[in-house]
């Protein structure tokens, strides 16, 4: 069902934030994928995407991309986190493999059964989860394969902003139920990474609040993981932070490390930086980039580079496993993994409202 040339057909549902600057850039990214459908309902997004991919299809509803598309092989579904579920067996039913943004699903369950209807219709489900594709992560990554801070015993991973006010309606309205808040937003991305890093773990603490005044669901998370290699991972998830914390701390028995700052790649592609340009655009943006971490012990410590990271490298392991049969980028298990955690903090851990 592909292209002439070979390419994916692709139809993009979603063209929200995560659609137009995650996952469009990168599929359009040459040369294994044809973004030849994007679904979003609203006239002002649809007008968006037509500007911005001429030779895309433009529709409102899945149901009316499988009409004027009728050969996709493959939907990307960059929605409301409540609304993953359902679209991706709707699109697997449909034969089409699926990729699905952070959160997986809502509520692990939901997870297990596309899995297993993936599995019953030869189709493959991927999870999204970007960010083990951060520069500032792959380093971490590479120095704790590399054992150059001996044994670690402590993570800690911060993503924290200031945005006193919700802009999204569907985030100002979502419970925990419907996979609102802070947890099921950041959250996978902090778990995700805390777990590729040092395997398994269980979640011993968490504090959540909703410190914005009317907020449904919590804006700022604090989560302790203890890992069943011994190490604790410390996670911190915020949105009304005037001044965030390092992004990484790691401490071993031989060295630490600290990394400040975020990954630019999402602000790059935002401003329309294509995917190919973003490591030029990260050398030529010099020490703000580059420069952002410290290695050293007993006070002493030097500067150490960050690289530009590699977000394409998604898109590129899934056009292997479609073509090839490799290992998919992301495994559901995974993912899984990340949904079961939250649900058990949700449970476990009660909501506290307001500074007292």
């Amino acid at each position: 069902m592909s292209t002439a040339d070979g390419r994916v057909r692709t139809a993009l549902v979603g063209f929200g934030h995560g659609g137009r600057v995650f996952h469009a850039p990168l599929i359009e990214q040459p040369p294994g994928f044809d973004l030849a459908v994007v679904v979003t309902p609203g006239p002002e997004r649809q007008d968006e995407a037509r500007s911005a991919y001429p030779h895309a299809v433009v529709v409102a509803t899945l149901e009316e991309a499988l009409g004027a598309v009728p050969a996709l092989d493959l939907a990307v579904l960059a929605t409301p986190n409540a609304t993953h579920a359902p679209l991706a067996c709707e699109a697997i039913g449909r034969g089409l493999h699926v990729v699905v943004d952070k959160p997986f699903v809502v509520h692990a369950t939901e997870g297990d059964q596309l899995l297993r209807a993936a599995h019953e219709a030869g189709r493959l489900l991927v999870p999204f989860h970007n960010r083990r594709w951060d520069g500032d992560f792959l380093a971490v990554r590479s120095m704790v394969a590399a054992g150059v801070l001996g044994d670690v015993h402590t993570f800690e991973s911060a993503l924290e902003s200031w945005k006193p006010s919700i802009t999204k309606q569907w985030k100002r309205d979502a419970g925990p139920d419907d996979g609102g808040g802070v947890l099921y937003d950041l959250g996978p991305h902090l778990i995700d990474q805390a777990l590729a890093l040092f395997g398994p773990a269980v979640p011993v603490f968490a504090e959540l609040r909703a410190l914005r005044e009317g907020a449904a669901a919590e804006d700022s998370v604090v989560l302790v993981l203890r890992h069943a290699g011994g190490v604790t991972s410390h996670l911190h998830a915020g949105t009304l932070v005037p001044l965030a914390r390092p992004r990484f701390r790691v401490a071993g028995s031989v060295a630490g490390l600290t990394v400040t700052g975020t990954d630019p790649q999402e602000a790059l592609l935002a401003a329309g930086v294509p995917p190919g340009e973003i490591p030029g655009a990260v050398r030529h943006g010099g020490q703000r980039y580059a420069d952002r971490g410290l290695l050293g012990r007993d006070g002493q410590a030097e500067a150490f580079a960050v690289g530009a990271g590699d977000y394409p490298a998604f898109y590129d392991g899934l056009a292997s496993a479609l073509r090839q049969s490799a290992p998919v980028p992301v495994a559901v298990e995974d993912a899984l993994a990340v949904v079961r955690i939250i649900e058990e903090v949700h449970a476990s851990f009660p909501l506290r409202r307001g500074t007292r």
